[in-house]
């Protein structure tokens, strides 16, 4: 039994945290280089001065803010803290930067503001308190919507003015947030879950003195479970139309809502999958993107003649587009296979960050498997070679997310080492319609394993996966279905690697930050109090006995999402029963922004394995 108790700042494992300069030559492997590689965000710009504008790179070896004046063609680096910065936004004329400044990725803090042409941070809205972020919309005249969320005092939204003290506009116990302000700060759009259900919102439009214009309310109560999304007000002065997400027929697609008149439109754009929507600068038309099985592409819409247009894009990923004042569409875009690029449909790269280029990676397959509640989509990676394989099953979290076709430097680590890769979209996971992703409630996180089995079952038969070499892996919740999955199917997995998880889902439930209060309320149909036989069904802590697998954990010390103690709770029982384990404990929040940190818990994943499963000291398994 072996219990690393290391931090970013202490390592205990020889060469694992070894600091390099970002982008540094020498012989680093493929799998580094891809963590090291320069990356840069889709950029945000200012909607009055779309020559300026603002993303995120990694281009100092940590994930900052950095501002871009397109006319000139400056860059300069806006935020510089130990642990990242990636939470930032532009005011509507250029002038200011916001970001949100918290400590050490704990996700409580406050906003900050300095000038886009540099100069210093002061608060953005003095006589609020630290909070954890809920939303933020910028006016013309300088108005801000500031929505806050306490341990406290659940949900607030506050309206700052220039040299005003803020005036609280909303409060309530139940999960809220921002969601837009119209063009001319006339109205306020309100995500809440005031009815109870955290994964079904309803919309709220309120005046800037917080009355009510209009509600639209999907789940009548929360009797029903069909949720709403702000996408955006029209971007024109008068104009009051807004962008609306809705589930109505079974999956997510966008529909045009005045609150003024009540008026609701419903659009033509029978794709199938999920889609979303954003306006076009002019209002004339919407930019939407279209999600289905894995992979995701963009189209032009028009609402008055009904009109639907493809825009050309790669098939793979697009992680965020927007359409610019000239109507070229700037996407974030990747596949498996290729690193991202922010590409334009004028046909140029629109940031190429300097340093080298990420190495690629192998494209993904698609496999259909038959599970208990329907087909289950696994995305599939394989090495050189013939299998059967080592296979690393990668757990996605959220759990409302998916893994789709896109380049991920964790996975194609694994690939390099000979592993496959197998990534499964369970029930609970986005892109697959509205039942998919809302099966998993009440027995939260058997019903995700049970598709897990699943698939493993076709891995394994087919020939592709190795049953004596099978790695169950994750982060967040994937790190909590991992350790689920190891003390449930004890006998279908040799090594668990589980990052920032859930470990004890009672403790958990107490210590975690409100919203994901309200979450787990929702998913599991109570308080630990109220239910607890489901929070016992559901926690890993409850099975750890019946662990047989060596186990891999690593924790954020500042974790709000998944905190440490109850992580602690979980090896305090491992320990108990001398159960082969190692912890890698390090000073952030869930997860890090700072690529060495990420290398250093890659190659200590890598190097658990390579000594529980065979591997030899050149990266190459022993057969």
């Amino acid at each position: 039994m072996t219990d690393e108790t290391t931090t970013a700042n202490t390592d205990s494992s020889g060469a694992a945290g070894a600091p390099r300069a970002a982008g540094s030559p020498g012989a680093a492997p493929d799998w580094e280089k891809r963590f090291r590689a320069p990356r840069v965000s889709l950029p945000e710009w200012a909607e009055d001065a779309p020559d300026r504008s603002l993303f995120v790179s990694n281009a100092t070896g940590t994930f900052e803010l950095y501002a871009w004046d397109r006319a000139t063609g400056g860059q300069r680096q806006v935020t510089d803290r130990p642990n990242g910065t990636t939470d930032g936004t532009l005011t509507p004329d250029g002038e200011w930067i916001w970001w949100f400044s918290d400590t050490d990725g704990d996700e409580f803090g406050v906003w900050m503001r300095q000038p886009f042409g540099g100069g210093a941070d002061e608060p953005a809205a003095p006589g609020l308190e630290p909070s954890y972020p809920a939303g933020l919309a910028l006016g013309r005249d300088g108005t801000a919507v500031i929505g806050r969320s306490t341990d406290e005092d659940g949900t607030t939204i506050h309206v700052v003015r220039p040299g005003q003290p803020p005036v609280e506009i909303y409060r309530h116990r139940e999960s809220a947030g921002v969601g837009a302000l119209s063009h001319d700060g006339s109205l306020i759009a309100i995500e809440h879950t005031e009815h109870g259900d955290a994964m079904h919102s309803a919309v709220r439009v309120v005046r800037p003195d917080g009355s009510t214009v209009a509600e639209l309310d999907d789940t009548k109560g929360g009797t029903e479970e069909l949720g709403l999304s702000v996408m955006g007000f029209a971007p024109v002065d008068g104009d009051s139309r807004l962008l609306v997400g809705h589930q109505r027929r079974g999956r997510w697609e966008p529909m045009i809502w005045d609150p003024l008149s009540g008026e609701e439109s419903a659009l033509a754009i029978d794709l199938p999958g999920d889609v979303g929507a954003d306006w076009y600068p002019d209002g004339a038309a919407l930019l939407v993107e279209h999600e289905f099985r894995a992979r995701a592409e963009l189209w032009r819409y028009e609402p008055l003649t009904r009109t639907l247009a493809r825009v050309e894009t790669p098939t793979g990923t697009i992680s965020g587009a927007t359409a610019r004042p000239d109507g070229a569409v700037e996407f974030l875009w990747s596949s498996a296979a290729q690193p991202p690029e922010v590409r334009s449909t004028s046909g140029a790269v629109v940031l190429d960050p300097p340093g080298a280029k990420a190495p690629g990676s192998v494209p993904v397959t698609d496999a259909w498997v038959e599970g208990p509640g329907g087909t289950v989509h696994a995305l599939v990676q394989r090495p050189e070679g013939d299998g059967p394989f080592p296979t690393v099953f990668e757990v996605h979290g959220g759990p409302t997310w998916h893994d789709s076709d896109a380049f991920a430097s964790g996975p194609a680590a694994w690939v390099d080492h000979g592993f496959a890769v197998v990534r499964v979209n369970y029930r609970g996971s986005t892109g697959y319609g509205r039942e998919w992703t809302d099966a998993l409630k009440h027995r939260v996180g058997l019903i995700e394993l049970e598709d897990i089995a699943a698939v493993r079952e076709w891995a394994v038969s087919s020939g592709l996966a190795d049953p004596q070499r099978l790695v169950l892996s994750g982060g967040s919740w994937g790190g909590y279905l991992t350790l689920l999955g190891l003390g449930t199917q004890p006998e279908a997995w040799a090594l668990g690697l589980a990052a920032v998880p859930v470990a004890d889902y009672v403790t958990a439930y107490h210590d975690e930050m409100e919203a994901l209060k309200a979450m787990d309320r929702t998913l599991l149909g109570g308080t630990p109090e109220e239910v607890p036989e489901r929070f016992e069904a559901s926690s890993p802590l409850t099975y750890v006995d019946a662990v047989r697998a060596p186990v891999y954990i690593s924790a954020g010390v500042n974790d709000p999402r998944c905190p440490i103690r109850q992580v602690e709770n979980y090896v305090d029982r491992l320990k108990a029963r001398n159960h082969p384990h190692e912890v890698y404990r390090y000073d952030a929040g869930h997860g890090s922004l700072v690529v060495e940190e990420r290398i250093k818990q890659v190659r200590l994943e890598l190097d658990f394995t390579r000594r529980y499963l065979g591997l030899g000291g050149d990266g190459e398994l022993k057969e």
